[in-house]
């Protein structure tokens, strides 16, 4: 496990790769059209030059996004321990969050147009205060629907004493 700020005693499980694929889909639909937009605006109104300078731009810029975005998709990890669920991502600014089990109050599992179409699922963690909501990106729609029950009912379990 490489990540610094995690304790070593947790059985860490990664997310799915197709993280990956919905996140380069998106900046792909988004970037090209953007970039191929802005190199005819400016081959029309300055110059060729400016065209060829705008289109080798995206070209470094779209390859730079695609490996920061595998590398933060790497990135992504949970661990479900006995008393609380740890997740940690991130590359340059690590971030590991400590959900206990009897903070939450109620589990979230979505999936919008372009996830469900790459096969994945994103699950939601609410506590009492919104600054400590937790997600964890990434799962394949069984996953997150055992993780889901899994948690909603070591949350209740938790709870039940308050």
């Amino acid at each position: 496990m490489d990540h610094a700020l995690a304790p070593p005693e947790a059985a860490w499980h990664p997310v799915s790769e197709q993280l990956f694929r919905v996140r380069r889909f998106v900046l792909l639909v988004v970037a090209v059209p953007l970039g191929v937009a802005g190199a005819v605006v400016g081959g029309i109104f300055v110059g060729t030059w400016l065209a060829g300078l705008i289109g080798g731009l995206l070209a470094v810029v779209l390859v730079w996004a695609v490996v920061a975005l595998r590398r933060n998709q790497r990135s992504w990890r949970y661990a479900e321990r006995a008393d609380d669920l740890l997740i940690a991502h991130g590359v340059m600014w690590r971030r590991l969050v400590v959900v206990p089990y009897g903070r939450m109050q109620f589990v979230d599992v979505t999936a919008g147009p372009v996830e469900r179409r790459f096969g994945i699922a994103k699950i939601k963690l609410h506590t009492a205060s919104a600054a400590t909501d937790a997600v964890v990106r990434g799962l394949p729609p069984e996953e997150a629907a055992r993780l889901r029950d899994r948690l909603a009912e070591r949350g209740e379990a938790r709870s039940a004493g308050l």
